[in-house]
């Protein structure tokens, strides 16, 4: 019985990838595997599609614990950019899918890739799997008229004539196939599931592997749209939105500052950095920065000075404030760096 395992995220060109190899003849079972990471969202909108369109197992994993894999995405001296991004994820994924189909017993891998998405061409494919340790049991269906003959195509498990030559700079070809083979959702676009996507989040990335000890609970705060940086060591990230203040409320640690302006029902702030080794001063200077951005966004007139509490979250006690905002972000620029967004 031959079986393959086809590495599902959500997308549209994974549910078409999938669905090619489930009407080959000879494939009488397709497992479908779909990866968790600190740089993936939503999930569960994956799941359900993945269930919603197909029968047979699925299969969710974490790799959380690779995570710090995920992060070998800047080369040595030089800048993040999402093709070295996705590359080095691409890697890691085979990798772990490879462990997983010698696991149940499949004999080839499937992935929705195509020629060219992200910068990545076929030549980078075929050594992102030489790499990975697949070699040629990755099969790439809707592109693989423009890649090497791979073994399950060899073998005769799926017939060449039936897989495609797509590129990624063609997108609609995408859709008329996908209407083809009668498949109506749209997917899960790329842009919506990888925060490695975003244009700011490489950034703000890159800055961070830079300067500091990578985790989850640093990498998550990397998201919020008004993220500023004072080097080397202060991180002040907002919460302005209802929703935003609830997600921030996740992820304060024990050393963290929270401050707030009292305006109502304005921003909060965390404020990270390593305050053991600031003088009494320095703390006191964060603490009034982090309090003018957060007056700022608060909407507050420049010259009025408004009172900002603020309290570290290993103390009960807060403390007040009073201070003007900063009338700019060009006069903000002076101080700290907003980095992208």
């Amino acid at each position: 019985m031959v079986q393959a395992v086809s590495l599902f995220s959500g997308s549209l060109a994974s549910i078409v990838a999938t669905q090619i190899v489930r009407q080959m003849p000879q494939v009488e079972e397709v497992h479908l595997l779909h990866f968790r990471s600190p740089f993936f969202r939503d999930y569960d909108r994956s799941r359900e599609l993945g269930k919603e369109l197909f029968t047979g197992p699925f299969r969710s994993q974490s790799v959380k614990r690779d995570f710090v894999e995920l992060t070998n995405l800047i080369p040595h001296g030089g800048k993040y950019d999402r093709r070295s991004g996705c590359i080095g994820c691409r890697r890691l994924l085979l990798q772990k899918a490879l462990r997983y189909m010698d696991k149940v017993g499949a004999d080839f891998l499937v992935t929705g890739e195509r020629v060219g998405a992200r910068g990545v061409t076929a030549d980078d494919m075929q050594r992102i799997a030489e790499e990975a340790g697949v070699g040629d049991r990755v099969l790439r269906p809707l592109s693989a008229r423009l890649l090497p003959p791979t073994l399950p195509e060899r073998e005769g498990w799926v017939d060449r004539r039936r897989l495609y030559g797509l590129t990624h700079d063609r997108p609609e070809d995408l859709l008329r196939l996908a209407r083809e083979l009668g498949i109506e959702v749209e997917g899960f676009p790329a842009e919506r599931r990888c925060k490695l996507l975003l244009p700011y989040f490489g950034r703000r990335l890159e800055d961070f592997l830079r300067e500091q000890r990578l985790t989850l609970n640093g990498l998550e705060l990397l998201e919020f749209p008004l993220y500023y940086k004072k080097p080397p060591d202060v991180q002040i990230v907002l919460g302005c939105s209802k929703e935003e203040k609830k997600r921030l409320q996740n992820f304060f640690l024990p050393g963290d500052l929270r401050l707030y302006v009292s305006t109502g029902d304005g921003p909060m702030a965390l404020v990270r950095a390593n305050w053991q080794e600031k003088s009494p001063e320095e703390v006191l200077e964060i603490i009034e920065l982090a309090a003018r951005i957060t007056a700022m966004h608060a909407n507050v007139e420049p010259c009025r000075r408004v009172p900002a509490n603020y309290r570290f979250e290993n103390s009960q006690e807060t403390h007040r404030i009073h201070i003007a905002p900063f009338s700019s972000e060009k006069e903000l620029e002076k101080h700290c760096i907003r980095l992208g967004f």
